[in-house]
């Protein structure tokens, strides 16, 4: 199954059309520059609300709809985030009327990130090596989370002795990548959303994601302990409750694939723009890319078939639940983008991509939604094992 889902992914993405340029990059970046230096000289703590938005616009009018956050992502995914996150942070401490020396170092950071992401974003690869090297990269950081998720879904099942319902997993994997390309097709070929509306999109497409991943991860949790393993196990003997699980574990798989897919496409098809003849190379470096991911499933697979089970639940359970607050963080971070949720900046919090920790309120609020009942069971687990007699 694996080694068919990667050659239908391979033999659609090679042959997805690539249009022709029609953005100066550099010309774009240098507009934002000079439109963003203007509404910071310009800006009034009193009517700040007025120069959120235009840095909202500013955002979607000329990173987005240029092409260049996209030309950005093909180099540097975190880049890519780190921006949408400065953009985010300027816009709310406008929005809250900080004093302009707060806005005017926040521009300063974003500028100069602006400037060297975009002189990386245009340096083409100058050869085939260049070119395999950049489409193995693409894959390897787009799918590494999907491939986790799959994983742990994969060896849960294969531990609780439902092996044969493993194609429920994979049914979710090949729908998400057939799923994946036509919505790349259909957003750059036919539904023209707007800028705020994909991201609106993506956004809530990673908060469902981040829920069922925590449904999974926080019922996976109270199964850890022998006892409660054994009942479950013989629940499924009798044949109780399987199929509201298994839709639950297919769709988990289904989002982990779906919420990069598209995007990775998109990626591909700008690098295929960029490097004109290197159609082999570039081929060469997915077919790789999607072998080490599979190398790396497989390893993963064969370790957690011969860990303890309670240290394998807790580690599955971890896993997930990690990812699940990573999805939720972004998720916010996407919906403050389309101007779904507002943005309330924090001072001397850290940003960390890949957990989704961005600075503001809300998306911290989201993520010690998940958060807060994760510490409660493990409370309550904690009390319960002392209460057990030894």
């Amino acid at each position: 199954m694996m080694r068919r889902l990667i050659w239908l992914a391979l033999l659609v993405l090679t042959a997805f059309p690539v249009r022709a340029a029609d953005t100066d990059l550099a010309a774009a970046a240098r507009t934002l520059a000079a439109r963003g230096d203007q509404l910071i000289a310009a800006y009034d703590p009193t009517h700040g609300r007025a120069t959120g938005d235009a840095f909202s616009d500013l955002y979607f009018d000329v990173f987005e709809e240029s092409g260049l956050e996209q030309a950005i992502g093909v180099c540097s995914a975190s880049d890519k985030t780190a921006l949408e996150a400065l953009f985010g942070e300027i816009i709310g401490l406008a929005g809250q009327g900080r004093p302009v020396p707060e806005l005017q170092t926040k521009w300063s950071t974003l500028k100069a990130l602006l400037e060297a992401a975009t002189i990386a974003a245009l340096e083409p690869p100058t050869g085939p090596f260049q070119a395999f090297l950049q489409s193995l990269l693409i894959l390897l950081r787009e799918g590494i989370e999907a491939m986790l998720v799959v994983t742990a879904l994969v060896a849960w099942l294969r531990r609780s002795g439902q092996g044969d319902k493993v194609s429920v997993i994979w049914m979710g994997v090949g729908l998400a990548m057939v799923f994946s390309l036509v919505a790349a097709w259909l957003f750059d070929r036919v539904i023209h959303l707007s800028d705020a509306g994909q991201e609106v999109l993506e956004g809530v497409i990673l908060l469902v994601a981040a829920l069922v991943l925590f449904h999974v991860s926080f019922w996976l949790l109270s199964k850890r302990e022998a006892a409660a393993w054994q009942a479950y196990v013989q629940g499924q003997v009798a044949g109780a409750a399987q199929s509201g699980r298994m839709w639950t574990l297919g769709l988990a798989a289904f989002l982990a694939v779906f919420r990069e897919g598209a995007e990775t496409v998109l990626f591909y098809q700008a690098l295929a723009l960029s490097s004109p003849g290197q159609g082999p190379a570039l081929v060469g470096g997915f077919v790789v890319a999607a072998i080490a991911l599979a190398v790396l499933y497989l390893a993963m697979r064969h370790l957690s078939l011969r860990l303890p089970l309670g240290l394998f639940f807790t580690a599955t359970a971890g896993l997930l639940f990690v990812l699940a607050v990573s999805f939720a963080g972004k998720g916010v971070l996407e919906l403050q983008e389309g101007r779904w949720l507002p943005i309330t900046p924090l001072d001397g919090w850290p940003r960390l991509e890949w957990l989704g920790l961005f600075p503001t309120a809300e998306g911290l609020a989201a993520q010690a939604l998940l958060l807060a009942p994760m510490l409660a069971a493990l409370a309550w687990h904690a009390a319960r094992r002392k209460r057990l007699p030894a």
